[in-house]
């Protein structure tokens, strides 16, 4: 079974929970679509929350075959890979002299829960991008790494950039054809990419997700560019959502501004100084940043979730009970990002854009 967070908030029978998940899906455009497969159980004696899967990582070619000749043999290739889902979340202490003191729009729970739900949405889409386990091992592998040497996997210095990186700021792209060599690029990336071709939830039931969905993932400066590219090309538009949400599209693809890590201060997906063309020759180059690609579905990039427990939990700090000083916590999960095919996800490295 398959299951989105408006289907999960649809079904909480508590109201705080309700609005705990509210906010991650109004803030969150990623977690609002993204797909969660909650079927996972612990394993005996309870100890563990894996989720196995097979990945697709080389698909079957097709080729045209002379005649009197066979095809050369060259199949599609797999590999088995697990996660471990992990709980999200975070707890606040709080003294009951404070606790009600000023509006109740703005009095410490309030402001401490409206905190902490920040730091969750932050944390797993980071987590998304970032995540490495072997530099937390609490935590779960990101895009970032996932696709680290596949076909998806977009390198400039082998698509036509000898220096490594493509230029695209505004000082480099300030004609119209210079424009248009971007949107090639783009869209040759983007054509990587598989569709997928599952949904989220019962199609039946409100909250589902329909197959398809799609979005590139940058930070502010990288969709700030590809909006203004897309919009000389007449190929940008926007809507609003059910959310009240402005939601802007390269043709059919979402653009995502995935914001800043928790810190506040540097973007999730980053803007670094890097050897571009990896043999010290060009030097070091500043500015440059990744986007990613990715379609979601139970067949292409997913979660996965616990089953028979609901997604969120929260607990608020208890002050009917004795005693000066109460924890309020919100959880999430255990959950994890599953990717089943390494052809519905990409990534676009060395991309300048200061």
């Amino acid at each position: 079974m398959a299951i989105t967070l408006a289907q999960a908030q649809v079904n909480t029978q508590d109201d705080i929970n309700f609005n705990v998940i509210d906010n991650l899906r109004r803030y969150s455009w990623l977690l609002d679509n993204m797909v969660w497969d909650d079927t996972v159980t612990p394993g005996t004696g309870g100890g563990s929350l894996t989720y196995g899967y097979t990945r697709l990582t080389t698909p079957a070619p097709a080729a045209f075959r002379a005649l009197n000749n066979e095809y050369q043999p060259n199949q599609a290739t797999r590999s088995r890979f697990t996660v471990d889902l992990v709980p999200l979340g975070g707890s606040f202490q709080i003294d009951r002299v404070l606790a009600n003191l000023g509006p109740a729009a703005s009095n410490e729970v309030n402001f401490q829960m409206q905190q902490l739900m920040t730091s969750v949405r932050t944390k797993f889409e980071d987590a998304c991008i970032n995540g490495d386990t072997s530099v937390d091992a609490n935590g779960f592998d990101g895009l970032d790494k996932a696709l680290t040497g596949t076909d998806t996997e977009y390198l400039p210095i082998n698509n036509g950039a000898s220096t490594g990186y493509f230029d695209w700021t505004a000082a480099t792209i300030n004609d119209e054809n210079k424009g248009m060599g971007c949107l090639d690029i783009l869209d040759d990336f983007l054509s990587k990419i598989v569709p997928s071709k599952t949904g989220g939830g019962d199609l039946g039931e409100p909250g589902a997700l329909p197959p398809g969905v799609k979005a590139i993932l940058g930070n502010t400066k990288s969709i700030t560019r590809i909006r203004s590219l897309a919009r000389r090309a007449s190929l940008y538009t926007q809507t609003t959502d059910s959310l009240g949400r402005e939601i802007q599209q390269y043709g059919q693809w979402v653009l995502v501004d995935l914001g800043d890590a928790a810190d506040g201060a540097t973007p999730i997906v980053p803007i670094e100084t890097r050897d571009a063309d990896g043999s010290g020759s060009g030097g070091n180059i500043t500015g440059l940043t990744d986007l990613y690609a990715v379609t979601f579905g139970l067949d292409s990039f997913h979660g996965a979730s616990v089953a028979g427990t609901e997604l969120v939990h929260t607990w608020m700090p208890p002050m009917d009970l004795p005693g000066a000083v109460k924890n309020g916590e919100i959880e999430m999960g255990p959950v994890a990002p599953v990717l089943k095919n390494t052809r519905s996800a990409a990534v676009l490295r060395n991309i300048k854009v200061q």
